[in-house]
């Protein structure tokens, strides 16, 4: 349930990013919108991790299973102090984002930060409602209700489009940002008749438990510093986007919301998955077969990004040209959203393993690795962002190599592609501190994960390579005047690609593709599966 609904939720983003594509294209309008984000977002990552599922279901269950009627005054005292301190934090800011605006886009116009402030303005009413809406979460799951949770994030993208598609045409851009906030009212009222049926419905009280609230926020401390320095990287490249050519700001946001689409299927499923189980594992003090675990998740993450970063790269216009190429979108955005796309998804691997060595350090009650590195990370992000468009602008070498590279050389702004390769520097250099820390304190992987990277390596170039040669052939089939026929030519193309690779993953006796078939057997056929000698199966 949660996978079709993720998966249902991702497919609504892509058209909720073609409607915006095609009404506003990567204008100035689109800047605004993207970057009155970045305050509200900022707070949601860093006040909301308080009432995050991953910390409060575990005190919850704790208290539950002591005094039902403490474990009520415990989360009435957690959701009471949330509220208090987020809407103290808000008045606040609401009186600070005029100065504020110039640190979140110092290259916008007059015109463009009156707009940015009073969108952020309306904005900061989606961290309040989506952080309560955390909070019913954090409760109905506990008691494995999650049918409302599953479709929250579907009705949060419906609000987004019903604002572009509706209010936007009634009260201008400020629409835009009235429909996030109905999207975020959606997003927490589906989920009040399961919190109904629970009967812990969140209140506001004046009795806090204050030794559980303490204990709870020194617990979140090193979550919210770590999602709060990625935060404050995406903040940053947001700031620099601004003073660079209108329209950066949407080219970075369009392609970076393509490329979370693999990272949610991918990087989050699997790390998600092996949360239980590597959790179970540590707690029985079988450090081996939790190192084993996190192999076995590694591998298939490996087995299934690199592949598909091959395939994002050789196919990134007809991606983008089929999911966002309407309207006002023209072929010249379509070209440096694709470039930028290209840069992301040499990072796709990284992005995803790394989201697997936090669970597993979580798994294991650690949180000062993930702290440090991503602190490192940011930062290095940041610095790089920095570097990279000073050689950009001084080392005209770069700039060209860059270019025709990614075979832009006659596009202007591609500026912005300093961006995305920083972020994706920063994230590869986090994995190998999260990688080279792992191995220091738990032991290297076993010995068949190297021999199932190579195989995953060199199956991704065969996808890669086969999918562009059948380009330049699909492209004289198809007419590449019409969105079905560059829909067609990548599709093909990409299918022929991916065959290309599995007969060679056959040929090598992949392991992987052994598993998976396996799967489908014991949960489609139901057929008993015979399994090869204990000294072919990986440990």
């Amino acid at each position: 349930m949660l996978a079709i609904s993720s998966f249902a939720s991702q497919i609504l983003a892509l058209v909720r990013d073609r409607i915006f594509a095609h009404v506003f294209g990567t204008s100035s309008s689109l800047d605004v919108y993207y970057a009155a984000f970045k305050i509200p977002d900022f707070l949601f990552v860093t006040v909301a991790s308080l009432v995050s599922a991953t910390i409060l279901i575990p005190y919850f269950s704790r208290e539950y299973a002591r005094d039902k009627e403490k474990a009520k005054a415990f989360l009435d005292s957690v959701f009471s102090v949330f509220v208090v301190v987020l809407v103290l934090i808000e008045a606040v800011i609401y009186f600070l984002i005029p100065k504020l605006s110039y640190l979140v886009a110092p290259g916008f116009d007059s015109v463009q930060r009156l707009e940015l402030i009073s969108l952020t303005r309306i904005l900061l009413l989606s961290p309040l409602l989506l952080g309560i809406s955390g909070h019913i979460a954090s409760i109905v799951q506990s008691f494995n209700f999650f049918l409302a949770y599953a479709f929250s994030p579907i009705l949060y993208n419906f609000g987004i489009i019903f604002g572009v598609l509706v209010l936007y045409p009634l009260v201008g851009i400020q629409g835009l940002a009235w429909g996030v906030t109905v999207g975020a009212l959606g997003h927490l009222l589906i989920q009040l008749p399961a919190i109904i049926r629970t009967g812990y419905i969140p209140r506001l009280v004046t009795k806090i438990r204050w030794n559980l609230v303490r204990e709870v926020f020194l617990v979140s401390v090193p979550r919210t510093i770590t999602l709060g320095a990625s935060q404050l990287a995406t903040l940053v490249l947001t700031s620099i986007a601004s003073l660079l050519p209108i329209g950066s700001i949407a080219v970075y946001n369009f392609s970076f919301n393509l490329q979370s689409v693999p990272l949610s299927i991918v990087g989050v499923s699997f790390s998600m998955a092996a949360f239980p189980t590597l959790s179970a594992l540590f707690a029985s003090g079988d450090r081996t077969r939790f190192v084993d675990q996190m192999a076995i998740a590694a591998r298939h993450i490996i087995f299934w990004s690199l592949p598909i970063t091959g395939l994002f790269i050789v196919l990134r216009a007809q991606i983008v040209r089929v999911i966002l190429g309407s309207g006002q979108f023209d072929w010249t955005s379509t070209r440096l959203v694709a470039a930028t796309l290209a840069i992301f998804s040499i990072s796709l691997v990284a992005q995803s393993l790394v989201l697997l060595f936090v669970r597993g350090y979580y798994a294991s009650g650690s949180t000062k690795t993930p702290l440090y590195s991503n602190v490192l990370s940011s930062g290095l992000i940041i610095g790089l962002t920095f570097l990279l468009v000073y050689l950009y602008h001084n080392f005209p070498f770069f700039r060209y190599f860059i270019e025709y590279l990614l075979r832009v050389n006659d596009v202007g702004g591609t500026e912005v592609l300093m961006l995305p390769l920083a972020y994706s520097l920063g994230l590869i250099f986090n994995l190998l501190v999260h990688w080279i820390c792992f191995a220091r304190e738990f032991g290297n992987f076993p010995s068949i994960f190297n021999r199932s990277i190579r195989q995953s390596f060199y199956s991704a170039v065969i996808v890669g390579a086969v999918a562009y040669q059948m380009l330049n052939i699909f492209a004289f089939t198809f007419d590449q005047r019409t969105t079905f026929g560059i829909f067609s030519q990548g599709f093909f193309a990409g299918l022929t690609g991916i065959a290309a690779g599995a007969v060679l993953l056959i040929t090598f006796g992949n392991s992987e593709l052994k598993e998976i078939w396996q799967t489908l057997h014991r949960k489609f056929w139901r057929t008993k599966v015979i399994l090869p000698p204990p000294e072919e199966t990986p440990s």
